[in-house]
């Protein structure tokens, strides 16, 4: 699964305090750094193209607090949809799923019918989805 094999690449990049990642490019994965970007979580991300067809990967620049002693900007980095086990939610019951979002800490990454965005703009639009993740 490329998404989950991205979100651990970056948990343990931003562990080990590296300032970038490298992961397998794919339009799903693209769409969650974006909504990282503009959330804030991730500093910027770029597509590397090697001339070979199917071997495109994304370089992941990591955002961290601090300047002397790096702290990432998320501690919890998981995935909640799972190829084995879809889970879909409405915009009315994104807190009943996933209890993190009751004490208003962190974001859900939802997969609407208008794109992949964060759970707070999905409430506003009032679009369910399948929750891929959240931080």
């Amino acid at each position: 699964d490329l998404v989950s094999d991205m979100l651990t690449r970056i948990r343990n990049a931003s562990l080990a305090k590296h300032s970038y990642t490298v992961t397998p490019f794919s339009t799903l994965n693209l769409a969650i750094l974006n909504v990282l970007k503009k959330e804030g979580y991730i500093q910027d991300y770029e597509i590397q193209d090697n001339n070979v067809k199917f071997n495109e990967k994304i370089k992941i620049f990591l955002k961290y607090r601090g300047w002397w002693i790096k702290k990432p900007y998320f501690s919890i980095l998981k995935r909640v949809s799972k190829p084995g086990k879809r889970i879909f939610s409405g915009y009315k019951d994104f807190q009943r799923k996933i209890n993190v979002l009751k004490y208003d800490q962190g974001i859900a990454i939802v997969s609407t019918s208008m794109g992949v965005m964060s759970h707070l703009k999905a409430l506003k639009l009032r679009k369910g989805g399948e929750i891929l993740c959240y931080i």
